[in-house]
């Protein structure tokens, strides 16, 4: 519930004298179901959100915060108010800070070039999940969506887990300002974005930007594996993970058909029903956080028992003729992509192991190099690997060169990759589905088992 005081004072002025005194929610989208909302009209270059006031309106906004230049309708109903400012987007921003600042919840901010989602996912729920805690829906993480997250916030909120993603550097700087965290989280650093960061240090040290808007008395949470990341520790530094050397290590974790057991904290048994071992560090972040703001080890265990996370992040998913896909089609960059084949390698039981494998974008001039590095982590036990679109072709020709002994193809679409897996799908058989959003590769199963 946002009060109209606050979206009064981020206006020139206002339509009408009397409005509404408060707001269900804050959208920009004037086609969602929205009874009691504020609208905030963004522009583009090929688009002006302000034409879609009507929309708005039949969808349940009953205010709207409008751009001064910008002619207002005619047409709009005579108890409509309207918020006059300069910039929509600049208003939505501080409107949303004003707002956190009110809530005032514990923030805590996460970044990293993998597995933003799933720590977030995983802290949410450590810490009980609504209505105390609220959590970055979808990936609303730029900058339209952490303000469009924190503006969500039921007033309730005592905790708020943001998720910060970026594509230049300045932005997670300029989103850390704007969330304010109490405590951050730097969960990889990976090659995403590296065509507009340039190396890997470069993607560092965006990720660290994060420093910027964190509490002075907050803590900043790294993975302590990363050595691009030794040079950002301060006081209040707790680096994590598998190496011995940090200050909060996991030990003795052990796969198991659904997951893995670890010690963390010197507490054993701990329980993940996750796939990947990567994700064993994002748990052990999450447990940190729980532990940190009070909450029982015997709690956070059971809750951790019960994790679930977002889909198409290493979701398993049954396949035509007992065969079972995991489906980790949502994104990729060249580390994500190796973890997810060693996820493959490391399942018990199968015969046949069918990496599926897509073009990457964003990785600038040597993206054919990082291509070609993914096969690194393709050997025995993967039988057979399916390369699909242009670029995926280097990582085709990449295995033919360097395993002989594995199957390869390449194709050049999806429909194409169903047509050659298809016939090998039996209940010894498990299939990665991993690539860049764009080519949607999460299609691959539904049309497998449109053609079973």
């Amino acid at each position: 519930m946002i009060e109209a005081r606050l979206v009064e004072s981020v206006a020139k002025r206002t339509r009408l004298q009397d409005g509404p005194v408060s707001f269900h929610s804050v959208t920009t989208d004037s086609r969602k179901d929205s009874n009691a909302a504020l609208f905030v009209p963004l522009s583009g270059e090929r688009f002006n959100g302000h034409h879609y006031l009507d929309s708005a309106i039949a969808s349940g906004a009953i205010a709207a915060i409008w751009q001064e230049q910008e002619p207002v309708p005619t047409s709009i109903p005579a108890s409509f108010q309207l918020y006059f400012v300069d910039d929509p987007l600049h208003a939505l921003q501080e409107l949303a800070q004003l707002y956190r600042d009110e809530i005032n919840p514990y923030v805590i901010g996460i970044t990293g070039s993998n597995g933003k989602t799933t720590t977030k996912d995983i802290v949410f729920q450590l810490l009980g999940g609504e209505p105390f805690v609220h959590r970055t829906a979808g990936n609303l993480n730029n900058h339209i969506g952490v303000p469009l997250t924190l503006l969500s916030m039921p007033k309730e909120c005592k905790f708020a887990v943001v998720e910060m993603g970026m594509n230049h550097a300045g932005e997670i700087s300029f989103l850390s300002k704007l969330a304010k965290p109490d405590l951050a989280i730097v969960t990889n650093i990976g090659e995403a974005h590296i065509e507009h960061l340039g190396s890997r240090q470069g993607i560092a040290s965006a990720k660290m930007e994060m420093l910027d808007g964190l509490k002075q008395d907050g803590f900043l949470v790294l993975d302590g594996d990363e050595p691009l990341l030794n040079g950002f520790q301060q006081e209040k530094t707790v680096s994590i993970g598998f190496n011995h050397q940090n200050k909060e290590a996991i030990a003795t974790f052990q796969p198991k058909e659904d997951g893995f057991t670890f010690s963390f904290l010197d507490e054993k048994d701990w329980y993940l029903p996750l796939l990947g071992e990567h994700n064993v560090k994002n748990a052990a972040y999450g447990i940190w956080i729980a532990r940190q703001v009070g909450f029982a080890p015997e709690t956070i265990k059971e809750r951790l028992a019960n994790v679930t996370i977002t889909g198409m992040r290493l979701e398993k998913v049954a396949g035509p003729n007992g065969s079972t896909f995991i489906n980790d089609a949502y994104n990729a960059n060249p580390s994500s992509m190796k973890a997810a084949i060693e996820t493959i390698k490391s399942l018990p039981e199968f015969k046949r192991r069918i990496v599926v494998l897509g073009d990457i974008y964003e990785l600038g001039p040597d993206e054919e190099a990082l291509h070609r590095s993914v096969v690194s982590a393709i050997d025995t036990p993967i039988t057979n690997v399916v390369c699909v679109g242009e670029k995926g072709y280097w990582i085709y020709d990449e295995v033919k060169q360097q395993n002989g002994a594995i199957a390869v193809e390449h194709v050049e679409n999806v429909s194409d990759v169903a047509e050659t897996i298809r016939p090998l799908l039996n209940h010894d058989t498990v299939v990665l589905l991993k690539a860049s959003r764009r080519l949607a590769l999460e299609q691959v199963l539904s049309a497998v088992k449109g053609g079973a």
